[in-house]
């Protein structure tokens, strides 16, 4: 394994969730939230909450990218976030 993949690697064999080619492509927030709720419920990888374990892999993705991300893209997926929590009936930042 090289180094460089181990992102890959954690993704494709920790207890994380089997998400769609894509998911953090698209460019509705709603759009993400909705496939990352679906893809949680339906995962027998994960170990957490379905909340937890779709909230984890789209902090995952934001902080693999890194400074990588452009800002725009980086906005929507933070975007992503409200939107998940507001899936999820959870509180969202506006709100708190």
């Amino acid at each position: 394994m090289a180094a460089k993949r181990w992102s890959q690697y954690v993704t494709e064999t920790s207890d994380a969730l089997d998400i769609e080619t894509g998911t953090f492509a698209k460019d509705d927030p709603k759009a993400i939230a909705r496939e990352l709720k679906r893809d949680a419920e339906r995962s027998h990888r994960r170990k957490s909450s379905p909340y937890r374990s779709a909230m984890s892999m789209l902090t995952f993705f934001i902080n693999r990218a890194g400074a990588k991300l452009p800002a725009r893209r980086k906005r929507i997926l933070e975007q992503a976030k409200d939107e998940l929590r507001a899936e999820f009936g959870r509180p969202t930042k506006s709100t708190r």
